[in-house]
């Protein structure tokens, strides 16, 4: 405790006077306090705490003012702070403090709406936030999440797959637009500046596989998206000798148009006899690794939104791409299979 940063000044400080007063049981309070810049008052009460009560660095309990309102009243405002406002025929999206207040007052509780955020805080209440939540809707969730997160640490039907196979991760990233705006650069204590006003220069869609194995990604730029676009991309891969010569190659994609079921399936392994395509869950994309890759480029790329003209745009796209390419670094992916079957039974519970 003497040498925590994270706990209260106080209660470090306590813990240093007992180790002081441990180590040299007949240091004077005077110069126990001048040490450790507190008064000599202050080491004396606690010495004389100590020698009644034995060693806690906790302060005693205070009295305070009485609780001014029932047990009863705080169940009252924890049950309509877990409510929806239309239950009780609010015109609102989500409860505050000042609605639930007002619902309590028309109960007859006349509490100040202080005290009620109090009540919400001791709870830790906050029912004006909200986080998104996507119920699994796929009737072979578990299964399908499992085939992914086995063929991350390297498993194929219950068996390693081989030195030479590959798993790729492919998707894409539709509707990337060129705006036209004025930009300036940040300077010493000063953020960028982006203009709000734009000009639209077109959009372009962008389709990539991402190596798993590998961590490099391989992309192109294309004005549509749809079946012809992503057979290119595969195309684009496939010639490759590292995938084209591969005994298998596993390329996880989600439910797009382009890709979805089992006909996209058969349709890639006719071109190409070694790819198999592996479909994550419905609602699952987060499953998919190259919505890592995303993720990164569009924070440090399409951050702000800013291009003359489409072709700048696209080169700025494949320009981060290789440079990727020459630092390949794969993603290190820490949620296995026991993981997800963890979780779904904490789910369950």
């Amino acid at each position: 405790m003497a040498h925590c940063q994270a706990a209260p000044h106080t209660m470090v400080q306590r813990a240093r006077l007992a180790l002081l007063l441990h180590q040299q049981p007949d240091l004077r309070s005077p110069l126990a306090a001048r040490r450790l810049g507190q008064s000599t008052s202050w080491v004396c009460k606690w010495r004389r705490r100590w020698a009644a009560k034995g060693l806690s660095l906790r302060d005693s309990p205070r009295p305070g003012r009485p609780q001014q309102f029932l047990d009863w009243v705080r169940a009252l405002v924890i049950a309509i702070a877990c409510e929806l406002p239309s239950q009780r025929g609010l015109h609102l999206s989500r409860h505050f403090a000042l609605s639930i207040w007002r619902v309590v007052q028309q109960e007859g509780v006349a509490i100040s709406l202080r005290t009620l955020q109090r009540i919400l805080a001791n709870d830790h209440m906050k029912p004006w936030r909200y986080v998104s939540w996507m119920h699994p809707r796929d009737p072979k969730f578990r299964e399908k999440a499992r085939v992914i997160l086995d063929l991350y640490q390297g498993i194929w039907e219950g068996k390693p797959i081989g030195p030479r196979e590959q798993v790729l991760s492919a998707d894409e990233k539709p509707s990337i637009q060129a705006r036209q705006r004025r930009l300036v650069a940040p300077g010493p204590g000063k953020p960028g500046r982006m203009e709000s006003d734009y000009k639209r220069r077109g959009a372009l869609q962008y389709l990539c596989v991402w190596d798993v194995l590998h961590g490099i990604p391989w992309g192109r730029c294309e004005p549509t998206t749809g079946i012809a676009a992503f057979t290119r991309l595969v195309d684009q891969i496939m010639v490759m000798e590292s995938y084209r010569s591969a005994p298998r190659v596993f390329l996880i994609v989600d439910n797009g148009s382009s890709h979805r079921g089992q006909r996209a399936a058969e349709r890639l392994r006719k071109r190409y006899p070694n790819l198999i395509l592996v479909h994550t869950p419905t609602h699952a994309s987060w499953l998919n690794q190259v919505e890592i890759y995303f993720s990164i480029l569009q924070r440090k790329v399409l951050t702000p939104a800013v291009a003359e003209h489409l072709d700048a745009l696209a080169a700025r796209i494949l320009g981060f791409e290789r440079d990727c390419r020459s630092r390949p670094k794969p993603f290190m992916w820490k949620f296995t299979r026991a993981d997800f079957d963890r979780r779904l039974m904490e789910l369950a519970a």
